[in-house]
């Protein structure tokens, strides 16, 4: 398992696009599970509709876990796309 913490600095947060596009990265790892945790909450990150629910805002911290066959590759994909997406 890997796991990195961030914190959103887009301005809309984790919106339609960005979430979409987060959905469909996660997808690309069918073996591997990523989820995203804020606060309490924690939902698989190629479930869109749960994703969109958690209300990630701007300057919210999020953890990103990877588990699974592919862990290391899921993981570096998924902090890039933070970093230069949100």
């Amino acid at each position: 398992m890997k796991q990195f913490t961030y914190t959103i600095t887009d301005a809309l947060g984790i919106h339609a696009r960005p979430a979409g596009q987060l959905a469909k990265l996660a997808k690309t790892f069918p073996d591997t599970a990523a989820t995203i945790t804020k606060g309490e909450r924690t939902v698989k990150l190629n479930q869109l509709m749960l994703l969109m629910g958690l209300g990630v805002k701007t300057g919210d911290e999020v953890t990103i876990t990877t588990e699974g066959p592919a862990e290391d590759e899921a993981y570096a994909q998924l902090l890039e796309f933070f970093q230069k997406t949100l």
